[in-house]
């Protein structure tokens, strides 16, 4: 006869009401098998929109951090206050440079802020994604926009690297526009999805898009299901699928 033992108990308190949940679970799934009903600051719950962002301190510890509820397990002594949004700047541009004008230069001019930057690391200590956002802040600076890109690249856009910025950098904005004007301005152009959007606009996909339509909805979900997919341990660049219709006029 096997006895089943119950889960440890933790008292976390959220948005200043205390809730007794179950150790072994994300904050999200906590709060919400406490009665805590979420309609805003809940989004993708796989840890990739950042709408779920949270500053939490343990006790009575000085030391303030940031998490993201769907990621983060719950722990005895947690206060925890939602940061569903906070009003970094954010402009509005054109992706288009002006005469002799660099990429570097017009990320820089849309956010002079970067320049700013005291090195105080408060940014990259309070990434729940881990990112070094110090480091892409000065990547910025010096005009390596391809590193910086690279090194931003899953930023979820939580602005807590913001909120606790004491030059108030919009760290999340100015690498977003380091990464389009880099795209657009200092990428090669990609030949191969030229290729596929020529494709589409001679509609060479139109028999099979209606052939998808006139599925129902188990014949469609089957067809999803039962599609090739890339191996996890795979290396990069190195699986491609056995069906290689759309393949084959790019290898």
């Amino acid at each position: 006869m096997t006895h089943s033992h119950p889960k440890q108990q933790f008292t976390i308190c959220y948005d200043d009401e205390l809730y007794t949940v179950s150790a072994g679970q994300t904050i999200l799934a906590a709060l919400e098998a406490a009665g805590r009903r979420f309609v805003r600051g809940v989004g993708c719950r796989g840890g990739v929109c950042g709408a779920c962002t949270v500053l939490y301190r343990m006790g009575d510890h000085y030391q303030i951090r940031a998490a993201l509820m769907c990621q983060e397990l719950v722990q005895e002594g947690m206060t925890i206050l939602p940061l569903p949004w906070f009003p970094q700047k954010q402009m509005r541009y054109p992706l288009t440079l002006g005469e002799g004008e660099s990429a570097h230069y017009r990320v820089v001019n849309l956010y002079p802020e970067v320049n700013r930057c005291i090195m105080c690391g408060e940014c990259s200590r309070l990434c729940p994604v881990g990112l070094d956002v110090m480091g892409y802040v000065g990547m910025i600076k010096r005009g390596d926009l391809k590193q910086a890109s690279r090194s931003s690249f899953t930023c979820v856009q939580c602005q807590a690297c913001t909120l606790r910025c004491p030059a108030q950098i919009p760290q999340p904005n100015a690498a977003l526009a380091a990464r389009l004007f880099h795209a657009r301005h200092q990428r090669p152009e990609a030949e191969h999805l030229t290729r596929m959007l020529q494709r589409l606009e001679q509609h060479d996909f139109t028999a099979a898009f209606r052939h998808l339509r006139r599925m129902d909805q188990e014949e469609l979900q089957a067809l999803y299901q039962s599609r090739e997919r890339e191996p996890d341990d795979t290396a990069p660049g190195t699986w491609l699928p056995e069906d290689d219709r759309l393949l084959e006029p790019y290898f």
